[in-house]
């Protein structure tokens, strides 16, 4: 990682001492808690394996945005953006959608599923209208195990491919793998 990504880990700057502090061994070390979108982008565009890319602009043009990060010690370990479902027959169903989750490779073991149920449960007392939670496995470098084991549901697999079309244009695609969708049910 270079210099500019691990001073984006920083949680505070200007109160950062010397060498960081210790590196947690186990994620219930690790504080979850409500960050601004323009550090969730930062942090995924130096963490995330296929989705390194996230348009803040397309991002804002939701009802229903939070984004999370887990720290320890002044650093960032993982970071998570929420929004309304992207799919369209999706939206106005009480669903909330994972658009990015990343992790730091130097995270503790079991980072993914702590951090997945923790913001559940603040999403729970924020969007109370919430029914379930959606997120979609890129086949082709995960396996869904942090869903299963946070105790989300495959309901569907993509074919995967181009998602434009005549009618709809989109820019280049960044992963056109099959793609599960997972649910938890609130």
């Amino acid at each position: 990682m270079n210099a500019g990504g691990e001073s984006i880990r920083v949680v505070h700057p200007l109160f950062q001492t010397e060498g960081g502090g210790s590196t947690p061994t186990s994620p219930l070390q690790l504080s979850v808690g409500e960050i601004s979108l323009e550090k969730a982008i930062q942090l995924n565009a130096i963490w995330h394996s296929r989705l390194p890319e996230a348009s803040a602009s397309n991002m804002q043009r939701v009802a229903r945005l939070m984004c999370f990060g887990a720290e320890h010690d002044g650093l960032f370990y993982a970071s998570a953006i929420w929004t309304d479902p992207v799919a369209r027959l999706l939206n106005g169903r009480g669903m909330l959608e994972l658009r990015r989750f990343a992790i730091a490779p130097d995270a503790p073991r079991n980072t993914a599923s702590r951090v997945l149920r923790v913001m559940r449960q603040m999403i729970e007392r924020r969007f109370s209208d919430t029914t379930t939670l959606i997120s979609y496995q890129d086949t082709e470098v995960h396996t869904g195990c942090i869903y299963r084991a946070a105790g989300w549901v495959a309901v569907n697999t993509s074919d995967g491919g181009e998602w434009s079309r005549p009618s709809r244009s989109r820019s280049r695609v960044q992963a056109s793998s099959p793609k599960v969708r997972w649910e938890y049910v609130l």
